[in-house]
């Protein structure tokens, strides 16, 4: 086993793909997370502002010290995070795409101990993938908001340990579609639509038409968004907002400012992902056994 893990490794360090990939995650996180930030400092200047604190107190809002940072990080995570799914189809789709997946069955002592060192492998790849999202997105987060809105150290742990099981499971998901598909190219142009348009925009025409608020908090796109996302919006709402009286409307609002909207919860999220990752991975390995490989 560990010579196939370290030949997996071998496989992904000789090609272009790790830190293909890993540029644009870095460049998205980072831009998405300035962006978002910014914009998350000026609604903080808005709510600081003494009209607004008139009408709050009015209106029996309490409103203290707003962590706008994590309200903005989760999507800037959330973007990155697509590069990881993208990475882990090349895990089994690219070798059937470059005809090396006959050489890998037959070289080792049988295909289940191939994709369970695939797996030890692309675990790695996808703890490395997260932190480093983290990192540049919590960089934006930096520049962008003003000190007195950043989330504290705990917090910020929070978000990096979110954000490297995200990285995992994001990995290990695409592994598993990959899998299933076999093909690079059809399961990366099938994943960047599903993951950055089609559930986007289902998941707000079934909020705004139906108010179906939980769906993002199910499939798989919201579910992923969601293991960061959420840990902004469970601390905003429980650190610096007290509403008397909380409608579902300004809860779905405020998951979705935070990247995560209809999450239960980060740990929800988690669990609800990990069963969508453990589908398609499974379902891939045992098509994987008997799939003809001459």
């Amino acid at each position: 086993m560990g010579r196939l893990i370290i030949a997996e490794f071998r496989k992904t360090l000789t090609t272009k793909s790790w830190w293909g990939l890993m540029i644009p995650a870095v460049v998205f996180a980072f831009g998405f997370a300035l962006g978002w930030g910014a914009f998350a400092n000026k609604v903080g200047n808005v709510l600081d502002s003494e009209e607004t604190q008139d009408i709050a107190h009015a209106l029996g809002i309490e409103i203290g010290h707003l962590p706008m940072g994590l309200l903005a990080i989760g999507h800037g995570i959330n973007i990155g995070l697509v590069f990881p799914v993208i990475f882990g189809v090349y895990a089994l789709a690219g070798e059937y795409s470059k005809k090396t997946i006959t050489t890998t069955f037959l070289t080792a002592p049988n295909r289940g101990s191939v994709l369970t060192a695939k797996m030890i492998t692309y675990i790695v790849w996808g703890m490395l993938y997260g932190l480093v999202i983290a990192a540049v997105a919590s960089l934006g987060i930096a520049l962008s908001v003003d000190q007195a809105r950043q989330p504290t150290s705990g917090q910020w742990l929070g978000v990096i340990g979110a954000s490297v099981l995200a990285g995992v499971l994001a990995t290990l998901f695409g592994i598993g579609v990959g899998a299933v598909w076999k093909s690079v190219v059809g399961s990366v142009i099938t994943l960047s639509i599903y993951l950055l348009v089609f559930e986007n925009v289902l998941v707000l025409v079934s909020y705004g038409l139906w108010k179906v608020s939980w769906l993002g908090g199910v499939l798989p796109n919201g579910t992923m968004n969601g293991i960061v996302g959420a840990i902004g919006a469970e601390a905003f709402g429980a650190a610096g907002v007290k509403l008397p009286r909380i409608n579902e409307e300004a809860q779905w609002t405020l998951q979705y400012f935070a990247g995560a909207p209809g999450a239960f919860s980060w740990w929800a999220s988690a669990l609800i992902f990990f069963a969508w990752t453990m589908l398609f991975f499974l379902t891939g390995w045992a098509s994987n056994q008997r799939r003809d490989i001459t």
